[in-house]
């Protein structure tokens, strides 16, 4: 059942991807990730009775559980701020493939603090990263705002690798937390409840900094926010639930077949090409996923 958890926590997080790309074109990145976090957490809060309760956040456990709720949130935040930096500056070449190979840190530190793998899930999830990567790496933006002419411009193939670099070990490091620590501590969806209301002040004060506007949404472009808020809302609420009932490693190395998702969902949907080494990704993916149920 963990197994069917991290499959449709991609399906998920791919939706809210193909969601999110007309959001941020009609609205902006930070606007749609500030009104995407308070959609969220609105709607988590009025559904939290029936899905379990606030658990250790209302029974009087003391501050522990809202300190690694709010670190996982913090993490969570400067991940997604970093990555949309990362699109921003970067050549999408190469900043996505490199935000995309996260779970190899928390398969790293899974396995360092005790998790065993048989050969056959090592394998497949060695597949589906590099699957992962491979449909990260060949997927083209038209009109990128960053050509790059490796003579002439050598130091720009550069741009928004740190930025990359940076959110590929903080959600590695936060997705490890959340199986080993906060998960455990708090359940599945009080866990995702915390994460809002800390990534909603977050963005809110980094829109604030940056000057940026934060106005609402216009009405016919709500229906991207709301999608994009339940979605990957309820994303998170499946990554928890699979991390309960499954090691967390595999539970992150399928949920990061979400880009894969995307881009298949953006063929279905908007009718985007799909690359010779996309498909070699996909191929790739799905024979790790054998592996991984195996």
């Amino acid at each position: 059942m963990g197994i069917f958890y991290g499959l449709l926590t991609a399906l998920t997080w791919g939706s809210a991807d193909l969601f999110a790309r007309y959001a941020t074109r009609k609205i902006g990145t930070l606007r749609t990730m500030l009104y995407m976090q308070l959609t969220g957490f609105i709607l988590l809060t009025l559904a939290m009775h029936w899905l379990g309760g606030w658990g250790h956040l209302a029974d009087g456990s003391g501050w522990r559980p809202w300190a690694w709720g709010i670190l996982a949130g913090v993490l969570n935040a400067s991940g997604t701020l970093a990555l949309y930096r990362s699109f921003e500056i970067g050549k999408m070449s190469i900043v996505a493939p490199l935000s995309a190979s996260y779970p190899v840190l928390t398969l790293l530190l899974s396995v360092m603090t005790g998790e065993r793998l048989t050969l056959a899930r090592l394998v497949g999830m060695a597949l589906a990263i590099l699957g992962v990567i491979l449909v990260a790496r060949g997927e083209t933006q038209p009109g990128d705002a960053n050509p790059i002419d490796a003579v002439k411009q050598p130091a720009k193939k550069r741009l928004g690798v740190g930025w990359a670099l940076t959110a590929a070990v903080t959600y590695g490091v936060m997705f490890w937390l959340l199986g080993i620590r906060v998960v455990p501590l708090l359940g599945g969806t009080p866990t995702v409840w915390i994460i809002r209301l800390t990534c909603f002040p977050f963005a809110a004060l980094v829109i604030l900094i940056a000057g940026k506007s934060m106005a609402p949404p216009p009405r016919k472009d709500s229906p991207w926010i709301l999608g994009v808020g339940i979605l990957d809302t309820s994303a998170y609420v499946f990554n928890n639930l699979g991390m309960q009932l499954e090691q967390v490693s595999v539970v992150s190395v399928l949920a990061s077949l979400y880009g894969a998702v995307t881009v298949g969902l953006a063929a279905l949907i908007l009718r985007e090409p799909v690359s010779r080494l996309q498909w070699l990704g996909i191929v790739s993916i799905f024979v790790g996923i054998v592996l991984i149920s195996r």
